[in-house]
């Protein structure tokens, strides 16, 4: 099936608490996952675990349609699991969401990921000739299931069986018994962090989450980092790996919350940076710079303050449409329905606006937002890119449209430009969104920029 979306859609978000006062961790989980929905709408799941005994409660929809007040308070257990989805590998149905649990020679196991397989179909080929049994589409099953075959000789001899077999981005928590366990990918690809204070520890996809709770950031998990925390405290473990780090540089320029820091970069800071490296690489002549809600806000106050282009608020977004909103029909979209964002007509008309955009992907959105803002009464429209020009798929977790749907991968610069209907539109550099993060090391994966991807990737994974 192919994918229409017009940016990279969010991925998942995990997260899992371990409570040292022995209280029930389940609201706590609600709150950090209310943190991270961004990562993930289409479904929600809590996994509690109360010695050993572990209940599993999930379902389609944001986080509020899914749990209340009553069904949180009936989750019991110290320790927990939660996850926020976004399909990137698997349909979109109940019975993919996660946490997954299965009951392996008398233990429950829950586990939640964050990421994408890149080897699953061979794995799972195998575990299928095998007799293996599978109840959903997903690679997370195919990594509990090598978990589990492996528990009897410990968590982390398991752990690191699995993590030589698959191939690709994961971050994934694990409850069982009276554990808690963390795991992210060698490359670390996908965000993970410790958070704790006096009542719990935390482990999380973003920093955002433990704010959410009152606890304090601790570190990131280190790429092939294993984290298992008990009564005993929080142990450390490593994987035998001697690759580079390569975290997913896009989680600064669209996924990430901006109050999240992640591996030691704040998320706003490397936005705000952006759009002042674009001004000192793309000056444009202007009345007033805006930014597209949300992640295009902070470039454009950077590329302000960076220019002396005064910044203006332009775009008004609805703070109230969700996954359930009843979208116009193609005859109401032709007939000028806008209903997510609308332009401040006194802050545009008659005015050379430059606008900035965290991303273009297939280039639909920019189009529309360019006539938009010509119709409020812009004199100009220049539509500056805070990211390179997207060039190539991602596999590693991320829903992205295929190459042939990448207006950068089929056009010229001159050809986006009359596509779009702007004056003008100009990206950063790669080299310069790079110094953003404010980092010279090479350490974040750039492959849908430039396609070089940090491991192999199998011919039957990629798209057209």
């Amino acid at each position: 099936m192919e994918h229409l979306k017009d940016k990279f859609a969010d991925e998942c978000g995990v997260v899992g608490i371990y409570k040292k006062d022995k209280k029930n961790a389940a609201k706590f989980i609600y709150y950090c996952l209310f943190a991270l929905q961004h990562r993930g709408q289409e479904s929600v799941g809590i996994a509690t675990n109360d010695n050993g005994c572990i209940v599993n409660e999930k379902g389609m929809g944001l986080l509020s349609e899914v749990f209340s007040s009553s069904s949180v308070e009936e989750l019991k257990g110290n320790i927990g699991i939660g996850h926020v989805r976004y399909t990137t590998a698997g349909e979109s149905i109940l019975k993919n969401a996660q946490p997954l649990d299965v009951l392996y020679k008398g233990k429950q196991i829950a586990l939640a990921n964050n990421g994408n397989i890149v080897n699953v179909r061979n794995i799972r080929g195998i575990l299928e000739d095998s007799g293996v049994v599978f109840n959903t589409t997903t690679d997370t099953e195919v990594i509990l299931n090598l978990f589990a075959r492996n528990i009897k000789y410990g968590e982390i001899f398991a752990i690191k069986e699995l993590c030589q077999l698959i191939r690709g981005s994961y971050a994934f928590v694990i409850t069982l018994e009276n554990k808690l366990i963390g795991v992210r990918d060698v490359y670390g690809l996908r965000p993970l962090c410790i958070g704790e204070n006096s009542k719990s520890y935390v482990v999380a996809s973003e920093s955002c989450a433990l704010d959410a709770i009152g606890a304090q950031f601790v570190r990131d998990v280190e790429p092939g980092e294993i984290i298992i925390i008990d009564e005993n405290g929080l142990k450390s473990y490593k994987l035998d790996s001697a690759v580079k780090r390569k975290m997913c540089i896009f989680e600064y320029v669209y996924f990430a919350r901006p109050d999240s820091t992640l591996d030691g970069i704040n998320v706003y800071s490397a936005r705000y940076n952006s759009g002042r490296i674009l001004a000192k690489e793309v000056p444009v002549k202007a009345d007033v710079v805006i930014g597209v809600p949300d992640s295009g806000l902070p470039a454009a106050i950077g590329y302000s303050k960076e220019s002396g282009v005064p910044y203006g608020v332009g775009l008004i977004k609805n703070k109230y449409i969700g996954r359930t909103f009843i979208q116009p029909s193609q005859r109401m979209r032709e007939e000028g329905v806008a209903i997510k964002l609308n332009p401040l007509k006194e802050v545009i008309a008659g005015k050379r606006v430059i606008i900035i955009d965290d991303s273009i992907v297939r280039g639909t959105t920019s189009q529309k937002l360019v006539a938009t803002l010509r119709h409020a009464g812009a004199k100009e429209v220049h539509l500056l890119v805070a990211s390179p020009p997207v060039i190539s798929g991602c596999y590693f977790g991320i829903d992205t449209p295929l190459k042939k749907h990448l207006i950068a991968a089929n056009m010229s610069l001159e050809e986006i430009t009359a596509a779009i209907g702007a004056d003008s539109v100009a990206y950063i550099s790669l080299e310069g969104l790079i110094e953003a993060m404010g980092t010279k090391e090479d350490v974040f994966c750039t492959a849908c920029f430039d396609e070089m991807y940090p491991m192999e990737i199998p011919y039957n994974t990629l798209g057209e």
